[in-house]
C-alpha cells in the first residue's frame, strides 16, 4: 500500500514536469497581436484556449504531434507564426512534441514560471504571447536543450501541403 501511494505521487510529479495550469511571472511584454480572452475564444478551440492562453496543458501521450515524424514546419495556433520545424523534433519518451530548438531565435519567448513549487522556463509565442511548453537543460547535442510543447499549442503543415488561413495571414502582415 505505501509503495503504491509513494508510486502514485512519483507519476503524479513527473507527469507534471511538462504541465501548467497558473500564469507565470510574465514580463510585461507588448506583443505584435493582441486580442481579449473573449475574442481567443472566437478563434481558438476549447483545449487550445487553455493551453495558450490559460498556460494549460495537454496530457502526455494524447496530444496530435507527439509522435509525428514527417518532415514540415510547426506554427503557432494562436497566430500562424512559424516556431519549429521537423529536423529539430526529435522523440524525448515524455508524451509530448519536443525539439532541440526553435526554428529562429526570434520566434519564441523565455519567460520564468514560478508554478507548482518549481522555478521553470515557459515558452510563449513571440508573436501574442501565447504558452506554448517549457524548455529543458536535457535534451540532445547540438544544444542540449528540451522544448517541451503542447500539440494542442501547434499546427503542423507537412511538406507540400498548401497553408493553412491562419499562415498565410501571418506571413502577409510580418514576413517581409
Amino acid at each position: 500500500m505505501r509503495f503504491s501511494l509513494i508510486l502514485i505521487f512519483a507519476l503524479a510529479y513527473l507527469t507534471g514536469a511538462c504541465q501548467n495550469n497558473k500564469s507565470s511571472t510574465e514580463a510585461e511584454e507588448v506583443y505584435p497581436i493582441q486580442k481579449s480572452n473573449e475574442d481567443w475564444k472566437q478563434v481558438l478551440t476549447d483545449e487550445q484556449f487553455y493551453v495558450l492562453r490559460e498556460q494549460g496543458t495537454e496530457r502526455a501521450f494524447t496530444g496530435e504531434y507527439w509522435d509525428n515524424k514527417k518532415k514540415g514546419v510547426y506554427y503557432s495556433a494562436a497566430t500562424g507564426q512559424p516556431l519549429f520545424s521537423s529536423i529539430h523534433k526529435f522523440r524525448s519518451g515524455t508524451g509530448w512534441p519536443s525539439f532541440y530548438q526553435p526554428i529562429n531565435e526570434d520566434a519564441v519567448i523565455e519567460v520564468v514560471d514560478k508554478s507548482y513549487g518549481m522555478i521553470r522556463t515557459e515558452i510563449v509565442d513571440s508573436g501574442s504571447g501565447s504558452h506554448l511548453g517549457h524548455v529543458f537543460s536535457d535534451g540532445p547535442a547540438p544544444t542540449g536543450l528540451r522544448y517541451c510543447m503542447n500539440s494542442a499549442s501547434l499546427i503542423f503543415v507537412e511538406e507540400g501541403d498548401d497553408l493553412p488561413a491562419i499562415v498565410k495571414e501571418w506571413k502577409e502582415k510580418f514576413d517581409k
